[in-house]
């Protein structure tokens, strides 16, 4: 079974992600920013209105992907509403300044809750090598469940030959999945699957009546990436 990811922004878009057949939600505020961290409130209605699994953004800025102590208190505090809520699911990503990644923010993440579900979201398209990077998240596994990335490019087209390359090293380590995101579409789903053959694949606006975060979802476009991702044709 191939999975889709979407992303929402609310309980009303979260409810029809479901109903449409998504398989998992991302659940993000501020989407033009790239997506940050949703408000309690939000995250609170979300979480106990879906049945299938919700991963919530843990992103405290849009600067970068380098934090501060002052940010990883915030991390924690919001990771800690998630564990409150009866969530268990955590979309982040933290690089040190050398662009590998930051272990002691993971670390520190991890430690708080057993049986954490993460997505080590985008930030990984910056890392200085993302093999090396793959090889460091694949330590910790455990919680550590999928990668978010487009292959190092600006999207999954383009970065389709590196991603076919990351998911064969997911495979020869057992470690974290690649989760193809960014830039996919009705119109190239086939093409980069077909190329990456990875087994869950993350949609933003591709989805959304107009393309468009202001609307909601297409519901014919969804049936037919779910076919496509499915059958390959």
């Amino acid at each position: 079974m191939v999975m889709l990811e979407v992303i929402v922004q609310n309980r009303q878009e979260a409810v029809e992600a479901e109903k449409l057949g998504a398989d998992r939600v991302e659940l993000v505020s501020a989407i033009q920013e790239g997506g940050l961290t949703p408000s309690f409130g939000t995250l609170k209605q979300v979480l106990g209105s879906v049945s299938i699994p919700v991963q919530v953004m843990i992103r405290p800025h849009s600067y970068d992907f380098h934090y501060t102590a002052e940010d990883m208190e915030v991390v924690r505090e919001d990771v800690q509403a998630v564990l409150d809520l009866g969530g268990n699911g955590i979309v982040f990503g933290a690089l040190n300044r050398d662009y590998t990644v930051n272990e002691q923010a993971l670390t520190d993440i991890i430690n708080m809750a057993i049986g954490l579900d993460i997505t080590f979201h985008r930030a990984f398209d910056e890392a200085d090598s993302q093999e090396k990077a793959y090889r460091t998240l694949a330590k910790y596994k455990l919680d550590v469940k999928r990668i978010l990335t487009s292959g190092g490019e600006n999207d999954c087209v383009h970065g389709k030959e590196q991603l076919g390359r990351l998911v064969r090293l997911s495979k020869q380590l057992e470690g974290p999945a690649i989760m193809p995101g960014g830039g996919l579409s009705s119109e190239n789903i086939r093409n980069v699957h077909q190329t990456v053959g990875a087994h869950e694949y993350h949609f933003g606006k591709a989805v959304r009546i107009n393309r468009s975060f202001r609307s909601g979802f297409d519901q014919e476009i969804i049936q037919q990436v779910k076919g496509t991702m499915e059958t390959g044709k």
